[in-house]
């Protein structure tokens, strides 16, 4: 069973929207910071947002801030992420990834510095 598992990536046209999923399959995701990331060909990964543990803080990447909104089901055990008004340059895999800490110093961090991470979903935004 994966840590994490994101899902509902596919393809949009410009403008439109679509929800990412991230499950959390071995631990419960209040404990932790979870944080989105993507990752367009040949360029490297960007953080785009995170859900800090306890305050429930958010913060965003400019290239996001506005467009996107990340929450939390506890009860689903799963972090969201509303993507509105999609752009070409939306298109990426986007992960997700955990950490017992906040988002204090989320953008900063490396790949290793993350608990779990997940294994991605592809979005596509083209008309």
């Amino acid at each position: 069973q994966l840590h994490l598992v994101e899902s509902g990536g596919g393809s949009v046209q410009p403008g439109g929207s679509l929800t990412l999923s991230c499950a959390a399959g071995k631990f419960n995701v209040d404990y932790y910071s979870i944080a989105w990331f993507r990752q367009a060909p040949g360029k490297a990964r960007e953080g785009i947002s995170c859900l800090s543990v306890n305050s429930g803080s958010t913060d965003y990447s400019d290239s996001v801030k506005g467009r996107f909104s990340i929450s939390r089901d506890n009860y689903k055990n799963t972090v969201y992420l509303q993507m509105n008004r999609l752009q070409p340059e939306d298109t990426a895999v986007y992960y997700c990834a955990a950490d017992l800490g906040s988002c204090i110093t989320w953008k900063t961090m490396s790949y290793g510095d993350w608990d779990f991470w997940g294994q991605g979903t592809q979005v596509t935004v083209s008309s």
